[in-house]
């Protein structure tokens, strides 16, 4: 059964008349209702795109977060092979908001680190909805440190409204897991590539993605706080979100403009929900690509590129 998101109401009558229509067909053999439902099938492609066409950043936020986008375990069984899951912190516990392990890429050995939302209401409870604690960060670094020293690219699969807030990753420093996981992003020698595919909230997604290259999906998001949160301090008044979205500048072209993302991969109309597979495809395309490109480096330039990279960002594109 499909989500469809509040603007999408249009799209979900038309699609629902249509299946009403096959419905009955299978319960009556000799009604014929092809004809009509392939006229609202066609009338539901057109309303799709007209949808997409030209999205607001509000509608933008509402797709990254539709529940049945692609999550980081997706990828990871789509794209990679001998995948060999590592946990734990060597600390405190296993985070199961942050996945991570040893793989391959066409072949490639590689580190692959990312957000696990979860799918359904069990797993996203597991998950802790994509929120980590300091002990997914701490995992995090210990995984590109692992990577660092027998020379692995690391690759990173981002989408989290943000670090977890609870009292008790607090107590346990959540702050400084997030910085010394920044830190360790920029310390690495080895190629770092970093793939906003659904939301990259605020500090918790900038402690995966201060890569040497940053992609985002064309529907994505990346900002230093939820257009809510925002609304909230701004305007004292979350129901604000839309004109807080719009400042924020957080759709993937924006940051392009600004330098903040590298590449945006283009998603299908009605976004990588509804063709998960060739998303999928896509954003494994431009990792390799990314990785081939960066693999050229050698560790020391990966490093001087990388710093420089983000000493420059608010410096240039600002009246973009």
């Amino acid at each position: 059964m499909t989500n469809y998101l509040d603007f999408e109401k249009p799209l979900a009558d038309i699609e629902g008349k249509a299946e009403e229509l096959r419905a009955m067909a299978r319960q009556n053999e000799d009604m014929d209702v092809e004809k009509e439902a392939s006229a609202l099938d066609e009338k539901a492609i057109k309303l799709m795109a007209d949808l997409y066409k030209d999205l607001t950043p509000w509608r933008k936020c509402q797709v990254a977060r539709h529940p049945e986008r692609p999550h980081c375990k997706d990828y990871v069984e789509a794209l990679f092979d001998e995948y060999t899951p590592l946990a734990g912190d060597r600390n405190f516990a296993d985070d199961h908001a942050v996945m991570g392990g040893l793989a391959r890429l066409n072949g490639v050995p590689v580190m692959v680190i990312g957000h696990e939302k979860g799918h359904n209401t069990k797993t996203r409870i597991e998950r802790n909805f994509g929120m980590a604690r300091p002990e997914g960060y701490r995992k995090a670094i210990r995984l590109m440190d692992l990577a660092d020293r027998f020379g692995l690219p690391v690759i990173t699969l981002v989408d989290t409204p943000g670090a977890y807030p609870g009292k008790g990753a607090e107590e346990r420093g959540q702050s400084e897991a997030i910085a010394r996981s920044t830190q360790k992003c920029l310390e690495i020698g080895v190629p770092l590539i970093s793939v906003i595919i659904g939301e990259g909230g605020s500090g918790g997604a900038v402690a995966f993605a201060t890569a040497n290259k940053v992609a985002m999906l064309e529907h994505s998001i990346y900002s230093v706080i939820s257009p809510e949160g925002c609304a909230s301090i701004l305007w004292k008044d979350a129901e604000k979100m839309r004109e807080a979205a719009e400042a924020l500048r957080l759709t993937a072209q924006d940051l392009k403009k600004l330098g903040v993302c590298d590449e945006v991969i283009p998603e299908p109309v009605g976004g990588a929900q509804r063709a998960q597979a060739d998303v999928i495809e896509a954003v494994g395309e431009r990792i390799s690509g990314m990785l081939a490109q960066l693999s050229k480096m050698d560790g020391a330039t990966l490093i001087k590129e990388r710093r420089r990279k983000y000493l420059e960002l608010g410096s240039t594109g600002l009246a973009a």
